[in-house]
């Protein structure tokens, strides 16, 4: 990938999993939609530390964020609900 590419995600996650928004090491994006089936919390994480900074309930979607991520400091999107859903992401390589 390069500077200027789509940087994007979607994956079914287990109830009580999560799913990481986290780049290769070097690599930076902003992520600016996320997406989801069912109730979710969102985290900012640097592998040790978690912030939670939102919750929502239901369907929905994250849009025209700019959430900036790296290697050592994401996104962490956490299936609350009771069954697996799908969790997507999409944003832009920076770096």
């Amino acid at each position: 990938m390069a500077v200027g590419d789509v940087f994007s995600g979607l994956a079914s996650i287990a109830a009580a999993a999560y799913l990481d928004i986290q780049p290769a090491v070097g690599v930076e994006a902003v992520i600016h939609n996320i997406y989801h089936d069912g109730d979710i919390q969102l985290e900012f994480y640097d592998g040790t530390n978690s912030l939670i900074f939102d919750t929502d309930v239901g369907t929905g979607v994250y849009a025209r964020f700019a959430f900036h991520v790296t290697n050592a400091r994401r996104i962490r999107v956490k299936n609350t609900a009771a069954a697996a859903q799908l969790i997507g992401y999409c944003g832009v390589q920076t770096k």
